[in-house]
C-alpha cells in the first residue's frame, strides 16, 4: 500500500500463457488501477507485432526494445502485465520493483503447453535453437529471482489468481 491507502503498482511476470494479460484487467478493475501490456505498447511504439521484429532483427533486438519501453513506464499506479522476457533485463525489473509490487503467475510446463500452440510464430523473444523447456527452466530461475509474490495459476479461475494476488499483496 502507498501512504494514501491505495495499493502501489503490480508488476505482472511469467511465462507466455500464464495469464498476465486476462489477469491483469480483471486486477486492474477489483483495484480501479489503470491497465497497461507492455508487448502492446512495444508494438503500438514499433508500429508492428513481436513476430516481425524477431523475424527482421532478432531476439535481442526484441529484448533491448522491450527493456527500453519498460523503462519509460512509470508503474507505481497501474497494473503492468510484462512480457515473458521482461526478465532478462536487470535494469528494467529493478525499476519495476521500485515503483511496483512484482507478482509471478506461476503456471507449469505442462500448462502452459495446454494454452500455447504457436510456440515458434507468438513473438517469443528467445533462441532460435532453444527449445520450450529449455526456455522454461531459464526464465523460471529469473521469475523466482525477481518475484516479490509468486501465485500459481495451473487449475485456479482467473478469479481466485486475482484475489490470491490481492490477498497475497495485502500480507507483504
Amino acid at each position: 500500500m502507498n501512504t494514501l491507502g491505495r495499493p502501489r503498482g503490480i508488476t505482472l511476470i511469467g511465462m507466455p500463457g500464464a495469464g498476465k494479460s486476462t489477469i491483469g484487467v480483471l486486477l486492474s478493475k477489483a483495484l480501479a488501477l489503470d491497465f497497461l501490456d507492455s508487448d502492446v505498447a512495444i508494438q503500438v511504439r514499433e508500429k508492428r507485432i513481436l513476430q516481425d521484429i524477431l523475424d527482421s532483427e532478432g531476439y535481442l533486438a526484441l529484448r533491448q526494445i522491450e527493456e527500453d519501453v519498460l523503462l519509460a513506464i512509470d508503474p507505481s499506479n497501474l497494473v503492468l502485465a510484462t512480457g515473458g522476457s521482461a526478465v532478462y533485463s536487470a535494469l528494467a525489473l529493478e525499476h519495476l520493483s521500485r515503483h511496483s509490487s512484482v507478482v509471478y503467475l506461476q503456471a507449469s510446463a505442462e500448462t502452459l503447453r495446454k494454452r500455447i500452440h504457436n510456440y515458434d510464430t507468438r513473438g517469443i523473444a528467445r533462441r532460435p535453437d532453444q527449445s520450450f523447456e529449455d526456455l522454461f527452466a531459464e526464465r523460471t530461475a529469473l521469475y523466482r529471482r525477481y518475484a516479490q509474490l509468486t501465485v500459481a495459476v495451473d487449475n485456479t479461475s482467473p478469479d481466485d489468481v486475482v484475489n490470491a494476488i490481492i490477498e497475497g499483496l495485502a500480507s507483504l
